[in-house]
């Protein structure tokens, strides 16, 4: 029986996230790619199903070639729900980091990680603070789920957060939604993914509207009132007919998700976050032998 090393692994590990990174950035997760082709045979615009046409022989073409869906790779963000005995936990976020760097260089990967001030680009995707790496540690457990995200500059990264008085109550969360939607929705490449947090404070509500764009396309909040708003809003952006890339159409949004948490009961913290179209994210699961599973892209190979 051969017995590999802790470094061996670490190694192995990088290896597997880097092609991962990789198959996300031009492979469309199965739930995403399923709602565009949905969202096509719904549309009564002549020029919006072109679009939609456009949309799914660029993902063709990303497929067969192996190269990325859109030109902004995005910042790489990693949400990270580990078992506190996974055997790797300890250099997790060093594996990631040399995992993109990896990536980078071989899918390849647009240069987008600029240190601040300093003003210069790494060339590697890396920087002080990037990946981005949020944790989630769990009990009794030896396996490591990892949902890989590309950020692009366009939509999820200009993301706005803010608190509300109570007396604005979940109205005011409408308005908020509605107002950066209709300000700042044309610029992500709709149809949309919108990912809405709503807590107690500007940084829980950011982080929740995050953690929303990781849900499958038409999951449910479990809240039955929280899944209420998801249908009203998901209604009124479609309303407003922005239509994919923001030229009309049926549909703005591919879906809307809510995460929540308590808040205080002087404040709601509410902030918003956007999925483009091309909404690359992918989860992947370990367990303590590094053997995988990747529920968000079935059948694909590494």
């Amino acid at each position: 029986m051969t017995t590999i090393t802790k470094a061996e692994s670490a190694e192995k590990l990088r290896d597997t996230m880097s092609k991962f990174i990789s198959l996300v950035s031009y492979q469309l997760p199965d739930d995403v790619s399923k709602k565009l082709n949905d969202l096509r045979a719904e549309e009564e615009y002549p020029l919006a199903k072109l679009i939609y046409d456009t949309m799914i022989e660029n993902q063709k073409l990303a497929a067969d070639l192996k190269r990325p869906s859109c030109q902004d790779t995005g910042v790489i963000q990693f949400f990270v729900s580990c078992g506190e005995n996974f055997p790797l936990i300890g250099q997790l976020e060093k594996i990631l980091k040399n995992s993109v760097v990896k990536s980078t260089k071989e899918t390849p990967l647009r240069h987008n990680s600029i240190e601040t001030f300093d003003e210069y680009n790494t060339g590697q995707n890396v920087g002080d603070g990037t990946p981005s790496v949020f944790w989630e540690i769990r009990e009794d457990s030896d396996d490591c789920e990892i949902y890989t995200y590309m950020a692009g500059g366009g939509c999820t990264l200009p993301g706005h957060a803010m608190v509300l008085m109570p007396g604005e109550g979940y109205e005011g969360v409408v308005r908020f939604v509605l107002d950066r939607l209709t300000t700042y929705g044309l610029n992500a490449c709709p149809p949309l993914l919108v990912g809405i947090g709503v807590a107690t404070s500007v940084e829980t509500a950011a982080m929740l509207s995050k953690k929303a764009l990781m849900r499958p396309v038409d999951s449910k909040n479990p809240n039955e009132r929280a899944a209420q708003l998801e249908e009203l809003l998901e209604e009124g952006i479609n309303s407003l007919g922005i239509g994919p890339q923001g030229l009309s159409g049926n549909k703005t949004v591919m879906g809307v998700n809510i995460e929540n948490a308590a808040r205080h009961p002087s404040t709601i913290g509410v902030a918003i976050n956007t999925g483009c179209w091309s909404h690359r994210r992918g989860k992947i699961i370990f367990d303590k032998d590094l053997n995988f599973t990747m529920p968000s892209h079935e059948g694909a190979a590494l």
